[in-house]
């Protein structure tokens, strides 16, 4: 009898274990990847030997995520927050200029913090699910969230938008569930008008994209080639959640329209490029790395750039490393700058 329930407990005290490490799980818990139980909890229940190519691949991939947040979000924010801090100094090209840095330095430092989650989780063993794929090479805003806080928009999909019917039901109440979806979405960024209208117009974005997807289909079969079609829509994309950033970093809904009618209404001009920091060092330095993040990514699209590593020779491959910490510790911004995240 005993025995019986020497058992009984011990069995119940490592399966709390296992529950308090899936729940504890440190290296995603503060902003994610949002895992699911099923993926994780077998994990926990697993042997794990050391594995260098593992190591190697965590480290690398934590450098990266550093990188990411460290020289390329940090960095452009400065520029941002001179902008958005008083947007209705800044007219056209300023507030177009730290619109798009807004939407480099969130996806930088979300995707960094991710990068160094799942580094961390795989030196460890563990095998984290990817939380963004390029989601400003999306064509479609419906592709931007298959790219997107992946973990967050499938959260959504399986316990929200399918038990209200996904897209089994007839049109109206398809539009009905999406507005609630990316609503909610919104609300769970905060509670602020902004955020609801960053949501809301994430929903009519997809929604029109449903109603026009045969129109469209037909129009692009007649005008262009498919690539330039590809490469027309994804700019096309960007550009409309270029539009949904505004809202998301603008401090209220009044600044957010403030900026809208600005750039609407006025043309870039070279006093506006003075008034921002278009001219200075830090601005360069930050266009540059841009462009030479989304170069890599477009590598990185087609096959792993980690894997392109790999197949390269021993000297080239500590060249890149030494080149992650070196500029990781010569461009990076030593401010201890909060993911911006963290205060969702």
């Amino acid at each position: 009898m005993k025995l019986t329930l020497y058992l009984l407990f011990g069995s119940a005290f490592i399966l709390v274990g296992i529950f308090a490490l899936y729940v504890l799980f440190y290296p995603q818990l503060v902003a994610g990847p949002i895992e699911r139980p099923g993926n994780l909890l077998p994990q926990f229940r697993a042997r794990h030997e050391f594995d260098y190519l593992r190591v190697r691949d965590g480290l690398l991939r934590m450098a990266w995520g550093l990188v990411k947040k460290m020289v390329i979000a940090d960095r452009v924010a400065v520029i941002v927050d001179q902008v958005y801090d008083a947007p209705t100094a800044y007219s056209g090209l300023p507030l177009v200029l730290a619109t798009i840095l807004f939407a480099v330095q969130i996806y930088c430092d979300f995707s960094g913090y991710s990068d160094i989650a799942l580094g961390a989780a795989s030196v460890m063993g563990f095998r984290l699910m990817e939380n963004f794929r390029q989601p400003y090479f999306a064509t479609s805003v419906a592709d931007f969230w298959r790219r997107w806080h992946i973990s967050l928009s499938s959260w959504f999909r399986d316990y929200l938008y399918i038990p209200l019917g996904g897209s089994r039901v007839g049109a109206p109440r398809r539009t009905f569930n999406l507005a609630v979806v990316f609503v909610l979405s919104g609300l769970w960024h905060g509670a602020s008008w902004t955020f609801v209208i960053w949501g809301g117009l994430n929903g009519v974005f997809q929604v029109v994209s449903i109603a026009t997807r045969g129109a469209r289909e037909r129009l692009a079969a007649r005008i262009g080639p498919p690539a330039g079609i590809c490469v027309l829509r994804s700019v096309l994309t960007f550009h409309l959640i270029l539009v949904t950033w505004v809202f998301f970093r603008a401090a209220s809904v009044s600044d957010a329209t403030s900026i809208l009618l600005r750039v609407a209404g006025s043309l870039p001009v070279l006093p506006g490029l003075l008034q921002t920091r278009l001219t200075s060092g830090e601005a360069i330095v930050a266009l540059a790395l841009n462009a030479l993040l989304r170069g890599v990514e477009i590598v990185d699209e087609r096959r792993s750039m980690w894997d392109r590593l790999a197949a390269r020779p021993l000297s080239l491959r500590w060249a890149v490393y030494y080149g992650l910490l070196g500029g990781l510790v010569v461009l990076g911004v030593w401010n201890l700058q909060q993911f911006v995240y963290m205060q969702f």
